[in-house]
C-alpha cells in the first residue's frame, strides 16, 4: 500500500504540473514569449515521461525527471527575479523572454484583471511596426501574476522532486530483490537434472 500511495502521489503531483504548464504555455504564447516556451515545451515533455516512468515501474526516467526538476526550479526563480528586477535585471532594457527579437511583454500586462489598456496616437516613442498605450486600473500587475505563476510552478517541483527520488527508490530496491532471489544465472545455478525412475534389471539368455 506504501508503495502504490507513492506512485499515486507522484502521478497526482505530475498531473497538476502538467495542468499548470499546458494553462501556462498557451498564455505565453499569446504574448509571443518565446523562451518560456520553449522551456515550457520541455518540462510538458519531462513530467510526460515521469508520469510513463511510474507507471511502467522505470526508474531511470523518474532520476532524469527530478534533474529537470532542479534546472526547472532554477529557470522560475531566475523569472521570479527577471519580473521583480532583482539586482540589474530591467524589462525595459532586457527583452530576454522573446529573445530580444520583439518588444512585446506579457500577455497580461493588456489583458490582466481589471486593466484598461488606453492607445497613445501620434507618439514617436515606438517602432513603426508597434504602438504605445497605457495600462491602468489593474488590480494585480502583470509582474505579479507571473511571479504567482512561477512560484507555482517551484511549488509543484519541491514536491514533485522528493517523490520522484522517493519512488525511484523504492523501484531500485524492488529490482535489487529481485536480482536477489531471482538472478540465478549471474551466480551460475544449474536446475537439478530430472532422474528416470527406470531401473536397470540384469539381462539372463538361455546357454
Amino acid at each position: 500500500m506504501a508503495k502504490c500511495n507513492g506512485r499515486c502521489t507522484l502521478v497526482v503531483i505530475c498531473g497538476l504540473q502538467l495542468v499548470a504548464a499546458l494553462e501556462r504555455q498557451i498564455f505565453d504564447f499569446l504574448g509571443y514569449q518565446w523562451a518560456p516556451i520553449l522551456a515550457n515545451f520541455i518540462h510538458i515533455m519531462a513530467v510526460i515521461m515521469a508520469i510513463f516512468g511510474t507507471m511502467q515501474y522505470r526508474s531511470h526516467h523518474l532520476i532524469m525527471y527530478a534533474v529537470w526538476l532542479v534546472l526547472w526550479v532554477s529557470w522560475n526563480s531566475f523569472i521570479i527575479c527577471f519580473y521583480l528586477e532583482v539586482g540589474h535585471l530591467s524589462q525595459d532594457r532586457h527583452f530576454l523572454m522573446t529573445f530580444n527579437t520583439s518588444l512585446h511583454r506579457s500577455w497580461w500586462m493588456e489583458n490582466g484583471p481589471g486593466c484598461l489598456v488606453t492607445p497613445v496616437l501620434n507618439s514617436n516613442l515606438a517602432p513603426d511596426d508597434h504602438h504605445v498605450i497605457t495600462v491602468s486600473g489593474c488590480l494585480l500587475d502583470y509582474q505579479y501574476i507571473e511571479v504567482l505563476s512561477s512560484a507555482l510552478q517551484v511549488f509543484l517541483s519541491l514536491f514533485g522532486f522528493v517523490y520522484a527520488c522517493y519512488v525511484s527508490k523504492v523501484f531500485l530496491d524492488d529490482e535489487d530483490s529481485f536480482d536477489f532471489i531471482g538472478g540465478f544465472d549471474s551466480y551460475g545455478y544449474q536446475p537439478p537434472q530430472k532422474t528416470s525412475h527406470l531401473q536397470l534389471q540384469p539381462l539372463y539368455t538361455s546357454g
